[in-house]
């Protein structure tokens, strides 16, 4: 692939050629700097670039230019190449127009003039925006081909798991392409059940293979490397993750097990507009991304796919069996599972089950579903932002809420940004009464209050209802509540009586177990408020406690 394009853009001689010097120093190796003294001799650089089929990775455009302002620019260049990254240089003066374009042309990044030493105030900023722009846009594919049936829940799995953990692949549907169809082919053929077939770059294959065989192929790690940590997390939520930065980061031998992929369900989030500090919002993928890097920098060990399925205790240590039989000790375990999509008892729901019904926002099925009607039901944050994603690629997104208000359940911003669609229709007072369908999916009956029942065709179905914890296999060792989740701290003594069994003489930690040195954090956790931000702030805090707790071991 050839070299990625910076594109500079500023009508002052000088300024331009002190862009253009710094952006050579820091990214010319690996960048091609092209430059342009206004904004329509840009945008023809631009169209000639998309001609070639030359990829664009950032634009660092100047406001105040004569004829063609920096924004106006941008809205035409983002037509061309959507996916590149956009910054403005902006004067004081001119910030609110740099605020004004986060809306309109989805601007990335402002920065004020001058940005001198740009060690500190210009290369941090495009460094970051560079490497999201390389995680969302490939080279020319050259990587692993998924080969499958889109209906087929084993495919669905597995596209799920490999987007999920952020790994480039090419699907190819063998009833819809016919590089696919010679491709398996080629390989022998085999019946749809047998399917998805997995074509490494290398020439090797997996036939029907399960997410752990993939992980190991790949070279995700599925298997610790020592016996022995001083602090294992289960769980690879927001909680998860910061809880294994500040922990490595501060000393601890840490290692996190995770079942699916790092960033739990806030990592199929299409967009998180209300996290502190991103202005322009960022995607869940993108912050599981960051912090599995950030937590990759501190030596933090993890397995992924990978599940616990027995803990037990014996002092001074906590120990965890994995599913694979192999057993991990530590003395401190955190605790941060997360919590699963409730599932419906609808009549065809559990048949249909990834085969057209998803539970969650699957990401994975946005371009199967263009120009097609997608269905969503639920009335949360979860079901709003999906709204908002699939309406890029489907004709028509209809929410099905059961509520009368989408007040009651979603945020203010993501109602009214739901309510500017044209193309999303809100159904409330309603609930989905039947699914049907051979294959996949076909239809889906619709009951609204005070009006007859209606069957109407639908292909896609995503499901976000609420949550519940998936905690049983510690019943019996972990104190919970009648719904499963787990109690911690205060919520241990409603009668100021410590935990029965409880042998240290203090009272349990703000975030301690019925256990003493097994700690709970995030959505798993009783009363614990369900954002991303709350979960980032209760696993930075257990390890506060975890030290504490070290302390007295």
């Amino acid at each position: 692939m050839a070299k990625p394009v910076i594109l500079a853009v500023d009508d002052d001689t000088e300024v331009l050629r002190a862009v253009e010097r710094d952006l050579r120093r820091q990214y010319g190796r690996e960048y091609r700097v092209l430059s342009a003294d206004r904004g329509e001799a840009a945008l023809e650089t631009v169209r000639q670039l998309r001609l070639r089929g030359d990829p664009v990775a950032l634009f660092l455009v100047d406001q105040r230019m004569p004829g063609m302002s920096g924004v106006e620019f941008l809205e035409q260049a983002k037509t061309l190449y959507d996916e590149a990254r956009r910054v403005l240089l902006t004067a004081y003066a001119d910030t609110q127009a740099a605020i004004h374009a986060i809306n309109e042309v989805r601007l990335d990044h402002y920065l004020l003039k001058p940005w001198e030493p740009p060690e500190e105030r210009l290369y941090p900023v495009l460094t970051d925006l560079l490497e999201e722009w390389w995680a969302h846009h490939p080279p020319t594919f050259e990587g692993i081909r998924v080969l499958g049936n889109r209906w087929a829940p084993r495919s669905h799995a597995l596209r799920d798991f490999l987007g999920s953990n952020q790994v480039p692949y090419q699907w190819l549907d063998v009833e819809a392409s016919d590089e696919g169809r010679l491709l398996l082919a080629q390989a022998g053929g085999a019946a749809v059940e047998k399917l998805p077939l997995v074509l490494f770059p290398d020439g090797t294959r997996l036939m029907g293979p399960s997410t752990l065989e993939v992980a190991e192929r790949i070279g995700l790690k599925v298997r610790a490397t020592k016996p022995f940590y001083d602090l294992v997390i289960i769980g690879g939520g927001p909680a998860g993750l910061a809880a294994a930065v500040y922990g490595a980061s501060e000393g601890l031998g840490t290692v996190m097990v995770e079942r699916s992929a790092p960033g739990g369900q806030a990592g199929t989030s299409s967009r998180i507009e209300n996290y502190l500090g991103f202005p322009a919002g960022l995607s869940g993928s993108d912050l599981a991304r960051r912090a599995v890097a950030q937590a990759a920098r501190f030596g933090v060990e993890i397995l992924t796919p990978q599940e616990v399925s027995h803990l037990r205790v014996e002092d001074p240590y906590r120990i965890v069996t994995l599913a694979d039989g192999t057993e991990l000790s530590c003395h401190a375990l955190l605790l941060a599972m997360g919590v699963q999509w409730k599932k419906l008892s609808t009549p065809g729901m559990e048949a249909l089950t990834g085969a057209g019904v998803y539970y969650g926002s699957s990401r994975t099925e946005a371009l199967s579903c263009k120009d097609e009607e997608v269905y969503i039901i639920g009335g949360a944050n979860s079901a709003g932002q999906a709204a908002l994603y699939f309406a890029q690629f489907a004709r028509r997104v209809t929410l099905v809420v059961r509520g009368d208000s989408l007040e009651k359940g979603m945020s203010h911003y993501l109602v009214e940004q739901v309510r500017s669609l044209s193309n999303v229709t809100v159904l409330l007072d309603t609930e989905v009464t039947r699914v049907e369908g051979g294959a996949h999916l076909e239809s889906v009956t619709l009951a609204t209050r005070g009006q007859p029942e209606r069957t109407v065709p639908a292909s896609t179905l995503f499901v976000m209802i609420g949550a519940v914890p998936r905690t049983e296999w510690l019943d019996g060792l972990v104190a919970r509540d009648e719904r499963g989740y787990i109690l911690t701290g205060p919520d241990l003594m409603p009668a100021g009586q410590r935990p029965k069994g409880w042998k240290p003489e203090r009272a349990p930690f703000l975030l301690e177990t019925s256990v003493p040195g097994i700690f709970a954090a995030g959505d798993v956790r009783h009363a614990s408020i369900k954002r991303v931000a709350s979960g980032v702030g209760e696993g930075s805090i257990a390890i506060s406690f975890i030290h504490q707790y070290l302390s007295e071991v």
